[in-house]
């Protein structure tokens, strides 16, 4: 019998020793036969020498059949107790968190200056081949998608459902957004999208290659926002600030992840920012329910299966000798 094998309700054991008890506590069934009084009743079968019997009997059952009916008495027990194979205990992923990612789809994000397996590629087009698998990793969060430019729209609402989020992401392009830098109405926009749902740990992920040109609201009156909703932002500015091709405010993406206890990180190249990927598993890990989850495979359909056939089968055996006993007594 194998280790994980277990009866989730061994007490119903016990239960075996009922029919002995009903056979030595309670009287036995008495049957009814026809019964012939007239007078001279006994001087009749004294004469005729035959002994008179009792006006009932009890049936008496043939040993096959009372221990078959025993056998299938306790394959009912076993299926009542519940027999089951018991896997290994698994932890359950938690929903814990609201997670949006703000990315930046400005005309700057076009820029060739990135390589992928030493091949020439844009800013965009590596930030999102390396994203799609860091949003895959979220399992035990809500992840939702804004991108912006000039404009901030949703490209996923909140889900679950991780690959929705990432084919959203790869079905996105650079100028879907418009051509300039607005890092406030992002924030702003993505403080709207969590006041829509319920759970409270709020994150951003706010990745961004340029200057906010905005002039609706500034990215530190957004983050201020952020701050008083408890709300946390990291802050990934993407290339080299020291390149002659980048217009990198690393100052404005420092105050705003240090305002909302968030980090900042500076992405040089596809290679770095694989590296904060990681940092942000570490900053932000994969939560999973306390009580773990044990998988059981329930058994109990096998002698609950065995004791009907076996029932079935006593059932036609006796249908049989009744059968045989009117066929030779005619």
């Amino acid at each position: 019998m194998p280790d994980n094998f277990h009866f989730a309700y061994p007490y119903m054991a016990v239960l075996a020793i009922l029919p002995f008890l009903v056979y030595w506590l309670l009287p036995s069934i008495k049957n009814r036969s026809t019964a012939l009084i007239y007078p001279y009743f006994k001087p009749s079968a004294k004469v005729s020498k035959q002994k008179p019997k009792r006006a009932s009997y009890v049936k008496k059952r043939s040993w096959v059949a009372s221990f078959l009916m025993y056998i299938i008495w306790l394959l009912l027990i076993v299926a009542m107790a519940s027999p089951e194979l018991v896997g290994k205990p698994e932890k359950k992923i938690k929903t814990s968190r609201n997670f949006l990612i703000l990315a930046d789809l400005s005309f700057s994000m076009a820029n060739t200056d990135w390589f992928i397996d030493q091949k020439r590629v844009t800013r965009w087009a590596a930030v999102k081949n390396i994203m799609q698998d860091f949003i895959v990793k979220r399992e035990s969060d809500k992840m939702g998608l804004i991108f912006f430019a000039s404009n901030a729209y949703i490209q996923a609402p909140f889900t679950t459902d991780l690959e929705t989020v990432k084919t959203m992401l790869d079905e996105a392009d650079v100028g879907m957004a418009g051509q300039m830098t607005n890092i406030g109405k992002a924030i702003v926009k993505g403080m709207d999208m969590f006041e829509r749902d319920t759970i409270p740990n709020k994150v951003i992920l706010l990745l961004t290659d340029g200057v906010d040109s905005g002039m609706d609201i500034l990215p530190l009156d957004a983050a201020n926002m952020a701050k008083k909703d408890s709300t946390i932002i990291y802050t990934i500015g993407i290339g080299d600030p020291g390149s002659s091709s980048s217009d990198l405010d690393e100052r404005t993406l420092t105050e705003i992840s240090e305002l909302t206890q968030g980090k900042y990180f500076r992405a040089k190249d596809a290679e770095e920012l694989e590296k904060i990927y990681a940092e942000l598993e570490k900053l932000e890990p994969v939560e999973y329910e306390e009580e773990s989850f044990t998988p059981k495979t329930l058994l109990y359909y096998y002698p609950l299966g065995i004791a009907l056939i076996l029932g079935f089968a006593l059932v036609f055996i006796n249908n049989l000798i009744v059968i045989f006993k009117r066929l030779t007594a005619s």
